[in-house]
């Protein structure tokens, strides 16, 4: 079995540090990323880490990490429009864990509705980055 968890990251996740500070933090995406990294080896995995703006690619990169050992997928708005990204979801056999930087419920009506959800062993929302690190820890005990 491989030792790799996938980590993917929808549109506009390349900004974080810049793009609304208020709901979002200070951090970059390469601190979660190291961040990830770290707990992930503490577990015994290594990490593939993309981001990407267009759901296509998303689309790709889903249909790739069936080789992994689990998913943890913050789609973004793609959360909460893409049908395509659901489908490709569907296709997986392994583990996936959805996170959500900001509590996606306490936002605006559109974003309480989630594609992911459904096909997700759990959701993590609201907790910053360190939702990714207990993504990690989920998936780990999952798997």
């Amino acid at each position: 079995m491989t030792r790799t968890l996938t980590i993917l990251n929808g549109p506009n996740l390349n900004l974080l540090g810049e793009r609304e500070p208020d709901i979002y933090g200070r951090f970059t995406l390469a601190d979660i990323e190291s961040a990830c990294a770290e707990a992930a080896r503490a577990h015994g995995f290594s990490i593939a880490f993309k981001q990407t703006n267009h759901e296509g690619e998303l689309v790709e990169h889903i249909q790739q990490s069936r080789e992994s050992a689990g998913l943890i997928l913050n789609a973004g708005a793609y959360t909460h429009t893409s049908v395509a990204m659901h489908d490709a979801l569907k296709s997986l056999s392994i583990p996936i864990i959805e996170v959500h930087l900001s509590n996606i419920f306490a936002r605006e009506p559109f974003r309480h509705h989630s594609y992911v959800s459904p096909l997700a062993r759990g959701v993590i929302c609201g907790l910053g980055p360190k939702g990714y690190t207990l993504a990690i820890e989920a998936l780990t005990n999952l798997i």
